[in-house]
């Protein structure tokens, strides 16, 4: 037999995916080692081979491993942290305090208090040499060589471990900072080493910069748990493909990993977004709200047809403009901690227990009360079945310490102390909901959301209630949604190239070269990591604006109407998608013209996807799955009271609950609150929808399989 598997490293848990010929799938999470992350994804692997219906040796198991697709948060924990290398940064003569000085925007205006993030390469360490490009690449001052050279002898002497070059107007020609790039290379032959024309070929000096630091910065780690996970992975008995997640929600080789760090930023949440699609796509759906609560963060990002792309974004306050999937990440997860501000408010996060010493209850040492804490003292927590039953929980300790820091301090019960950071934190993820969709233009209301994480389905009621989306769907494997994604995800490769002219005054034999290039460029990296070039695509976007304005909007243009040399429908594409985003177009303005800034094409090689097996249809009636009742705080009546507690593993196809109850399965529990009711779909994921909106699930109540 031959497997996949997704593995998906996060804050507080390590999560794993196993599919396999003519098996069920199997879903697995370990408590992740931060220390070393690749403990925890040797230990899983352990426990997954024996978790096999014919237990196999580890040796046995990795050898028959076909693909292992990983994620990782080596970089993104390096930058939060601020546990990266030892950083130099060569630039051009009097712009080396760029990084520094960003755009000179305060990201909070009126705080008085605010201080500038710190940049990740010391001033001593940031060295301006002569040599200067205009903006179309001709040189004006010749690059001084011996000026770089002092500049390596300081490198070497503070034992920089990784260097960054990156020149003004080196996207328009990259003569300099390849000769630059020529020289450290050959006096420190051991740095790391990026290139800011290699990485991100484009035009804005503060942007291209930030990115090429931080890839700089984080990129001596990751290569380093890279080499040691293929290392220990071999030494196992691992000989199969080992692909790693990347920002933008595809997959690359190990290889280009090392060579371009920060495309691992958002690695580990970056599989969600494609699998929320899958199962919306189950309910003939094709756009969703994919949610994933875990044990440290929490995680939202939109689908409309496909995950909706951001071209630039930020990581703790550092700026990076390479292309990634929009997700917004807030610090809420089931590790948040409980706490009273200066003012007497309560307020959950963005703090974490983490895995160590992670919430009281699971008994490692915590002393501060936590979402975790929260739920098992409302009672949606089983203590004797979390995890499978694997891991007892402490209710005493729970209430305990909700008690000490929440509830005698405010004046309040252990319960409604408890209910009171349960509403927070839901609160919270609600308002993160918002900033991917009223703040990019979509409403909530009209998207389906597709709950993940081991925490996400206790809360996602709440959190639907309060945004008024009626319809959300709880995977099977949403304990795991992110190590699922990563074996749906196809190897992608993003590529740009500064390109301005106005629309109607474009050169289309050079915007034809351009084009060229970089699908050549991008069809060679997928054919050297195994891709046939039958099963490769590319996808064209322009970032264009109307003349005088500073911010572009990037757009799929079909490269058709590229070779049509169809200017009015390329114009209208981007008219439509500016009136999409900001409410208004300048179409039919005679004054306004539309112009190009930067060619993206994004090179994708179409992998092979697991299977889901679909379920007969059993009927509505689910009393073969009901456990028992259980006392459970219900918020539509803000008391406890006892509801059905049904096994999450025992649904089939078609057997609905009526709100309030609980479901519980292995690797997570579901809360279906007084507001909602439940059916089971044909894959065993739930359906849940507001009173009375069965319209919404019809042919999953009819037992529809088409």
């Amino acid at each position: 037999m031959r497997f996949k598997v997704g593995i998906d490293v996060g804050g507080t848990f390590t999560d794993f995916f196993l599919v396999g010929d003519g098996m069920e799938s199997i879903i697995h999470k370990v408590l992740s080692t931060p220390a070393d992350p690749s403990i925890a994804v040797t230990q899983g692997l352990e426990e997954l081979a024996q978790a096999l219906p014919t237990p196999l040796s580890l040796k046995d198991f990795l050898s028959a491993i076909e693909v292992i697709v990983h994620g990782t948060t080596v970089t993104t924990n390096a930058t939060l942290t601020r546990r990266g290398a030892k950083s130099a940064l060569l630039t051009t003569q009097g712009v080396r305090d760029a990084l520094e000085m960003r755009r000179g925007i305060r990201e909070e205006q009126y705080n008085n208090r605010y201080t500038n993030v710190v940049p990740l390469v010391p001033r001593y360490l940031r060295i301006g040499v002569e040599g200067r490009l205009d903006r179309k690449g001709r040189e004006i001052t010749p690059l001084n060589l011996d000026e770089i050279n002092e500049a390596i002898t300081l490198f070497k002497k503070e034992n920089v471990a990784a260097v960054s070059i990156c020149f003004m107007n080196s996207f328009a020609n990259p003569a300099h900072e390849q000769a630059a790039a020529e020289l450290v290379r050959r006096e420190m032959p051991d740095a790391y080493l990026t290139v800011s024309t290699d990485l991100l070929s484009c035009i804005r000096f503060y942007e291209r910069v930030s990115t090429t630091a931080l890839n700089t910065y984080v990129g001596p780690l990751l290569d380093h748990y890279l080499s040691q996970l293929q290392m220990r992975l071999k030494n196992a008995g691992f000989h199969g493909v080992l692909l790693i997640m990347q920002s933008n929600g595809g997959v690359m080789s190990p290889e280009v990993a090392r060579k371009n760090a920060a495309l691992t930023l958002l690695s580990g949440p970056a599989g969600g977004p494609g699998a929320g699609r899958a199962y919306a796509a189950t309910h003939g759906l094709n756009n969703c709200i994919v949610v994933d609560m875990g044990g440290t963060s929490f995680e939202a990002a939109l689908v409309v047809d496909s995950p909706v792309m951001v071209n630039e974004g930020e990581i703790d306050r550092l700026r990076i403009a390479l292309p990634m999937l929009g997700i917004h990440t807030i610090g809420a997860g089931g590790g948040s901690i409980g706490w009273i501000d200066e003012g007497g408010l309560l307020r959950m996060g963005p703090q974490s227990a983490g895995a160590s010493p992670g919430p009281v209850c699971y008994r490692k040492g915590g002393k501060l009360p936590t979402t975790t804490d929260a739920n098992l003292v409302l009672g949606y927590l089983n203590p004797d079945y979390f995890a499978g039953g694997r891991i007892s929980l402490d209710m005493e300790g729970a209430q305990r310490a909700i008690e000490e820091h929440i509830a005698k301090p405010l004046g309040l019960s252990i319960e409604e102390a408890a209910a009171g950071m349960y509403r927070i934190i839901c609160t919270n993820m609600a308002q993160g909901v918002r900033e991917i969709t009223i703040k990019r233009g979509s409403d909530p209301r009209e998207f389906p959301m597709v709950v993940a994480g081991g925490a996400g389905p206790l809360h996602s009621c709440l959190i639907c209630t309060e945004l008024d989306i009626p319809l959300q769907i709880v995977p099977r494997e949403s304990s795991v949604l992110c190590a699922v994604g990563m074996l749906m995800g196809d190897l992608k490769h993003d590529f740009v190239r500064t390109f301005i002219s106005r629309l109607k005054e474009m050169d289309w034999s050079s915007l034809g070269d351009v084009v060229a290039s970089m699908k050549k460029e991008g069809g060679n990296l997928l054919a050297g990591e195994g891709i046939p070039a039958t099963r490769h695509q590319h996808f064209i976007k322009f970032d264009c604006r109307y003349t005088k304005q500073y911010h572009e909007v990037s757009v799929v243009v079909p490269e058709a109407l590229i070779a049509a040399r169809d200017v009015a429908a390329i114009a209208k594409l981007f008219h439509d998608e500016h009136n999409r985003l900001y409410g208004y177009s300048l179409e039919g303005d005679p004054g306004s013209q539309v112009e190009i800034i930067n060619v993206r094409v994004q090179s994708v090689g179409i992998t092979e996807k697991p299977q889901r097996r679909a379920g007969a249809y059993a009927g509505s009636d689910p009393s073969a799955a009901l456990k028992g009742q259980r006392k459970v705080y219900v918020f539509e009546e803000k008391a406890s009271r006892p509801v059905p507690i049904y096994d999450g593993a025992k649904l089939k196809y078609g057997n609905r609950i009526i709100g309030p109850a609980m479901i519980e399965m292995e690797t997570t529990a579901v809360f279906v609150s007084a507001d909602y009711d439940c059916v089971a779909d044909r894959f065993g994921s739930l359906a849940m929808y507001k009173k009375g909106r069965e319209d919404l699930v019809a042919d999953t109540l009819a037992g529809d399989k088409a």
